[in-house]
């Protein structure tokens, strides 16, 4: 079968059965997971080779924990080693130990039995960290803990392969290499990805960028995931943890939502391969021979898990609703469970049946989740949504003002925001001006904020005001345009170069205008006028007259602005209007200075 047919059959499948389940509530992940497995061998066959395309959808894993580095800072990150450390270490160890134990007392041997302890305490992290993006809950008090505790999962997965060996058959000192040759070469490489990302790739990109060829830029951010995925997955490290080492070394840098906005759309594809292969990996005959062993094991798995996963979060003085949904998120098995499995059949300390049957398992957990959280969800509902402690109290607000183009006008308004201690999230698209700018302390991004993923990225779906102050006139006017058409809600507050520009941001709906030079010119001309020997109060009622006439005139115009001849003519009319106000107001002096 060509690899247009297999495109063609998941990118059908996937359009059918996701917007279906998203309608009946039960969210995209579980519609990706029954397009696997109705297309997979064990149901309509049309795709086969399950095996090389989970191995590929795997990088979909990558992409999102790069993406989930990006928007982690490292003193965030830094103040999370509690959480990480603590609560995930916690659930593995108890996960692990309990799970283990349930399966030697079911009859497994007892290397088998750890074998499969390892494998169960973990959970998902695409398909955890997907729910939570899909439902906004990465920012709560179980979106944070949960995160945490996945993180220590991957970092766990390292010395978990590295120990299956040893329960080997037969397996001596002397296979593989010592461990005081691993360590330190793993060290060594992930000291060389922290120092290569915090110097060598912004410089790299900075060069990229200054191309302004958005489609190199998006292959050099592909690049650099692959690049740093490919070190680790050759010192037998995880891919995934060097891709958020990768992104949390950039999550600081000028290029991070820009590289967040490429990447997202790569991501997104690769993890509903990722769900779809899964799914096709679950063996339906298994299922119809055996249904009541396999609820059994998925009802013992997911019970076990969620009592440790409740103990940990109560013991970590989490809330009661926390310590809850972190169950609820983290209970379903995980797909390194896939990887652990093969590698213990391989090295014959698992029997390939209990695998197989296993894999089912986990697969149906990832379900059973994902009805949990519509149960969860309708639960808060009747409750009336969720409570403020259900938040963390020591994450920043989401900035509540974008600025679009940061040159000497946006700057004086990201002053006065800063004087006022308001968060704000510039963008600009000129590498150089963005170098420049961030020398003097400035957080200003990189990118193009005509783009719907940049404008995503940068939480334009959580400002409440958005500053257009673009040099470039269709630049402006593209930038409003997708401001509008995707986020209605969010205020646009525009600088326009002149009067023209003024009129098409009006065609636009935009109320909010403020024209390029006009109070400044108002300025000057009120100094002109009081060093001509006017007084000050005299000069400040001429300019403000001017000013009212001339914002009046502006609106008034903006229907015939297109008409050449009428425009000229308007123009005259509102010359000999203001010459008659400034003769009516003098004439008004006057008299009241007779009286």
């Amino acid at each position: 079968m060509s690899f247009l047919v297999i495109t063609a059959i998941f990118l059908a499948a996937a359009i059918v059965a996701v917007p279906l389940s998203k309608r009946l509530g039960f969210g995209s992940v579980l519609g990706y997971l029954a397009a696997g497995v109705v297309i997979g061998p064990s149901a309509l066959g049309l795709v086969t080779n399950v095996d090389d395309i989970l191995h590929f959808a795997e990088f979909g894993v990558v992409l999102l924990l790069f993406v989930i580095g990006l928007e982690l800072q490292p003193s965030r990150l830094m103040t999370m080693r509690k959480a990480v450390f603590g609560m995930g270490g916690a659930q593995v160890l108890a996960t692990a130990i309990l799970l283990a134990a349930a399966a030697y007392a079911l009859g497994l041997t007892l290397e088998s039995a750890i074998v499969v302890g390892l494998a169960l305490c973990l959970s998902s992290t695409a398909f955890a960290l997907q729910i939570l993006a899909e439902k906004g809950q990465l920012p709560s008090a179980h979106g944070r803990a949960s995160f945490a505790i996945l993180l220590f999962q991957d970092l766990a997965v390292i010395p978990i392969l590295a120990l299956l060996p040893l329960l080997a058959p037969g397996a001596g000192v002397d296979d593989g290499e010592p461990i005081w040759i691993t360590v330190p070469r793993a060290i060594a490489v992930i000291a060389a990805v922290i120092i290569g990302g915090k110097y060598l790739l912004r410089y790299v990109l900075r060069t990229v960028a200054w191309t302004k060829v958005n489609e190199v830029f998006t292959a050099t951010a592909l690049l650099t995931v692959i690049g740093v995925a490919l070190v680790m997955d050759m010192i037998g490290l995880s891919m995934a943890l060097g891709a958020f080492l990768a992104g949390v070394l950039l999550a600081e840098s000028e290029f991070r939502h820009e590289l967040e906005a490429d990447i997202e759309p790569f991501k997104g594809l690769l993890l509903g391969l990722f769900f779809m292969a899964v799914g096709m990996s679950v063996n339906l005959n298994l299922v119809v021979e055996e249904p009541g062993l396999i609820v059994l094991l998925v009802i013992g798995m997911m019970a076990i898990k969620s009592i440790v996963l409740i103990g940990v979060g109560l013991a970590m003085k989490r809330s009661l609703s926390t310590s809850l949904m972190l169950a609820v998120t983290l209970s379903q098995g995980g797909e390194f469970a896939f990887v652990i499995l093969a590698v213990a059949v391989g090295a014959t300390i698992l029997d390939p049946a209990i695998s197989e049957l296993l894999i089912v398992v986990v697969t149906v957990s990832m379900g059973v989740t994902t009805l949990m959280f519509v149960v969860s969800d309708r639960i808060k509902a009747r409750k009336g949504g969720a409570k403020p402690e259900d938040y963390d109290t020591d994450m920043p607000e989401d900035n509540q003002v974008l600025i679009a183009g940061f040159g000497r006008f946006a700057q004086i308004v990201a002053r006065t925001l800063m004087g006022k201690r308001i968060g704000f999230t510039a963008l600009d698209n000129s590498p150089d001006q963005v170098n420049f700018v961030r020398r003097f302390g400035n957080k200003v991004y990189y990118g193009d904020a005509s783009r719907l993923e940049l404008l995503r990225a940068a939480g334009a779906d959580r400002a409440k005001v958005f500053v257009l102050a673009i040099d470039d006139v269709e630049a402006s006017l593209r930038t409003a345009e997708a401001v509008l058409r995707h986020y209605p809600n969010l205020r646009i507050l525009a600088r326009a170069h002149d009067r023209q520009h003024a009129y098409r941001l009006m065609d636009l709906g935009i109320e909010d205008i403020v024209r390029d030079t006009f109070y400044s010119g108002l300025e000057m001309a009120d100094i002109t006028l009081r060093r001509l020997g006017m007084s000050s109060s005299e000069a400040r009622r001429a300019v403000e007259t001017f000013r009212d006439h001339d914002i009046e005139r502006l609106y008034a115009h903006h229907d015939i602005y297109h008409d050449d001849e009428k425009m000229a003519q308007a123009a005259q009319d509102w010359a000999k209007e203001l010459e008659e106000l400034f003769d009516q107001d003098e004439a008004d002096r006057e008299r009241q200075a007779a009286d």
